[in-house]
């Protein structure tokens, strides 16, 4: 299985030409050259990536690790919400 940093690390590879040993969770992304901008388009990738949708609100995310955490969060709670809304439509009366 694939994990959430090996995801990104490809995702940065092919979008921002990184190389693939620098990236290793501790990696602040402002030292591979990620700025705030880069950074939001990052995340845009992300979303499409990992079939998230992300929160308006701004994150701090200094580092890859942080990236992933966030990531990892996000699906989590996705993921909980769309069972919890399965779990609440396979109890509804069927309508009429």
């Amino acid at each position: 299985m694939t994990t959430t940093l090996e995801r990104l690390r490809a995702i940065l590879v092919r979008d921002y030409r990184l190389d693939p040993e620098a990236l290793v969770a501790e990696a602040p992304l402002e030292g591979l050259g990620i700025d705030s901008l880069g950074v939001a388009e990052l995340l845009f990738n992300v979303e499409d990536e990992f079939s998230i949708a992300l929160p308006p609100e701004p994150v701090q995310l200094p580092t890859l690790g942080d990236v992933v955490r966030y990531i990892d969060q996000l699906v989590a709670e996705q993921r909980a919400g769309i069972g919890a809304a399965a779990a609440l439509g396979a109890s509804d009366p069927p309508s009429t």
